[in-house]
This record gives structure tokens, sequence and C-alpha cells, in this order.
């Protein structure tokens, strides 16, 4: 965001050295299974990104900016079973099965069993990714992400790299595409909402309403698996950019719906993957349409903001 949240980093990593050296990393993070048993920390194939071609024979990774849930799963009975067992040795009189699961899971003792866990990223409520962290140091974010009293209004941002389909016997049985993440922040959407720095002379409820229709739009696109630049961008300006709530919200003051989002090559790009987000507007009364844009770089793993939010005039 032009003036983040607190509920992400302040320091974006150094995006040019990740673009240099990311299958390298995903390989030296994710390694090699030698044994029958594929679990998340050790698959055969994650080592290889999948990638598209940049035109000059070149690949470059996919990278992934997606929002949704992350979810923990047994990838087999012996896994589950050594979860039991070790719950155990902790306190967990009176705590639900969820809190104790959590609580199991949060003693340092048992931290290796978050490497043999599987982690399911959701979105719509569909299985869509498995996530592995590329820094092993990383497990306790996903931990952190499954909450011990989960709510509808929980929002799980997942950055990273998207690798190939995952074994059947990773994650028993669920085949979708594995993602090698680097970051992942999880608040939840009224956090979100307060967060959001309400203009000035506007009341705070009312624009927070307007602002959670918005991001409620943006989660329910069709087919937003945070994988293609389109989906990134739009990503990206849902959570780090509040400029599009004050857009949205000066529309509803003038009695105009937002009737459409669309993202669209810039004309500007030159060397660099850049895209227009468009917002239109339709006036409730005259059917006018107003449009304003913003523009965002995807080129690399971490989008970032070019131009705020303005008026667009169709070429």
């Amino acid at each position: 965001m032009e003036t983040e949240t607190n509920l992400q980093p302040a320091n974006q990593p150094d995006v040019s050295n990740g673009v240099q050296t990311s299958a390298m990393s995903l390989e030296r993070s994710l390694g090699s299974a030698s044994h029958s048993h594929v679990s998340p920390a050790t698959c055969a194939n994650c080592g290889v990104v999948a990638s598209d071609s940049n035109g000059n024979g070149v690949s470059a990774p996919s990278y992934v900016f997606a929002i949704g849930r992350v979810e923990m799963r047994f990838p087999s009975l012996a896994v589950e079973k050594e979860l039991a067992q070790a719950a155990g040795q902790v306190d967990t009189k009176g705590l639900t099965d969820r809190k104790a699961t959590h609580a199991v899971l949060s003693e340092r003792r048992n931290r290796y069993l978050l490497r043999h866990l599987c982690w399911v990223f959701t979105i719509g409520g569909l299985e869509t990714y498995i996530l592995v962290p590329r820094d092993p140091a990383d497990y306790d974010q996903l931990l952190e992400a499954v909450r011990p009293q989960p709510s509808p209004l929980d929002i799980d941002v997942v950055i990273g790299v998207r690798g190939p389909i995952a074994p059947p016997e990773m994650c028993n049985g669920l085949t979708v595409p594995i993602v090698a993440f680097d970051q992942i922040y999880s608040f939840d959407r009224d956090s979100l909402m307060k967060a959001l720095p309400s203009p000035k002379g506007r009341k705070t409820a009312d624009y927070s309403t307007a602002a959670a229709e918005v991001l409620d739009r943006i989660m329910l696109l069709t087919d937003n698996a945070g994988s293609t630049d389109a989906h990134r961008a739009l990503n990206y300006m849902a959570v780090r950019y509040p400029g599009v709530y004050n857009t949205v919200a000066d529309a509803f003051e003038r009695d105009a719906s937002l009737t459409a989002v669309d993202v669209q090559p810039a004309s500007i790009s030159g060397t660099r993957n850049i895209v227009d987000v468009i917002f239109s507007f339709t006036n409730r009364k005259t059917d006018v349409v107003e449009k304003y844009f913003t523009r965002c770089d995807v080129t690399e793993e971490f989008p970032f903001l070019i131009a705020k939010m303005s008026p667009y005039f169709d070429r």
C-alpha cells in the first residue's frame, strides 16, 4: 500500500534478487525424496519450477499472489497417530480440538510435525495449492495461519512461486500445484477494514462498509487463483493499496455503482511487465460511466504500485 496497513511486513524483500535465484532457491529448499513416502517437506519433483517462456528461450518462474485460507491436513494415518501421541504429552484439558492441536504444534519439541503435515491453500472453498516454505524457518508462518479460533472472516495472503502438480502420495491423494512460498500474512477482514485510513470528512462506519464490499467482490471474482498477472495485480491492490477503497467510497457518495473491474497491459510497459487495473462506475440515475485506473508492476514475485488512482479515458 501507499500507506501500508500494519497487517503486513513493513519491508519487502529484494525483488531483483528473487528473480535471479528463484529456481535454485526452490530446489535447495524442497530437495528430493529418497523414500517411498513423499511428505510435504520432501517431494521428488518439487525442485522443478513451473515456468513460462519470456519469448527469448528463457523460462521465467510462475509467481503467485493469492488470497484465501490456509488449512492443515494429515498426509497419512501415521502422521495423524504421531500427532495424537504428542498430544498426550501436552496439557490440553478444557481446550477444543482445534486449540489442542495448535497447542501441541506450538511446542518446540513438536516442530518436526510441522514438516510432515500437509498445508493446503483453499480459495473460495476449493483446494488450490499445497504450500511448502522455501525456507524451513517459515513453517511458523503456516502455524500462525491455522488459527486456534477460526472465523469465516479470516484471510490469508500467500506470495511465492508455483511448482509442479503434487504427487498423490504427498497429501493423501490431493493433486494440485505446489507453491513454494516466501511470505504468508494472515488477518481477518474486520482488522483490514479498520487498518485502512479513513478519508477526512467521511464516517468511518460508512467507509468500512464500502471497503468490505469491494474486498468481497475481488475475492469472488471467477477463477482468481492469484497466478496470472491480472489476478496478482488485483489481489495486490486489494490488500496493499487503500486508494482503491477511497475511490469506490467516493463513487458511492456520487450515487454511482462499481460495475466492472478490468486488467490490461499498460501501453508504456517497455521491458517491464506493467498492467493497468481499471475500475468502472455507473451512475445509478443517468447510467453515465466513469473509469479510474491504477498501474501495477508485476514483473517479479512482489508486485508494486507504479501510479496512484486517477481518471481513465478509453483510447
